[in-house]
């Protein structure tokens, strides 16, 4: 008896920028947006950790907005903007929220820092105040396993106090 071939993937085209430039892709249709991102182009910075949307490390902004990218298909970034870790420096000038994560050691192990980072960019993102709460509920879909988050939050502080001041 023949063995059963396995069934073919459709796949759809994807066209979207990621941070400024402009891809398209054919892609499995059930691609998360995390693979296509580390395994497509390449964009290793954003990370996966439990691929269920509890931990946070894989969050992007797709629009300006926070994603857990493990839990958005690529074929629904289609015509969208999407920022990622490697999206924030500016060249070897780092952002001010990365810079102020080096600055207050607030990165242990590093695994989750790009996705505290992506959240804390979207929270900063013309913002001219933000309230302790705010901070926290902002970074509360962020799981850090090593730091306790007092520097972490306090580097989301010192940011925000440097992008107010410049």
């Amino acid at each position: 008896m023949p063995e059963p071939t396995p069934m073919e993937i459709p796949t759809i085209q994807v066209a979207c920028t990621v941070n400024g430039e402009a891809f398209t892709r054919d892609v499995p249709v059930d691609m998360p947006l995390l693979e296509f991102l580390r395994d497509v182009l390449g964009l290793t910075g954003t990370k996966g950790a439990c691929l269920e949307g509890e931990c946070g490390s894989c969050t992007v902004l797709v629009d300006g907005e926070t994603i857990n990218s493990c839990l958005m298909l690529a074929a629904q970034a289609n015509n969208r903007n999407i920022t990622t870790i490697e999206g924030l420096a500016s060249g070897a000038e780092l952002d001010v929220i990365q810079d102020s994560f080096v600055a207050t050691g607030a990165a242990q192990c590093g695994y989750c820092t790009p996705g505290l980072i992506m959240s804390a960019r979207a929270l900063l993102n013309d913002r001219p105040d933000i309230s302790e709460t705010e901070l926290l509920t902002a970074l509360e879909g962020n799981i850090c396993r090593c730091t306790g988050y007092a520097s972490i939050i306090e580097a989301v502080k010192r940011a925000h106090r440097e992008s107010q001041s410049s």
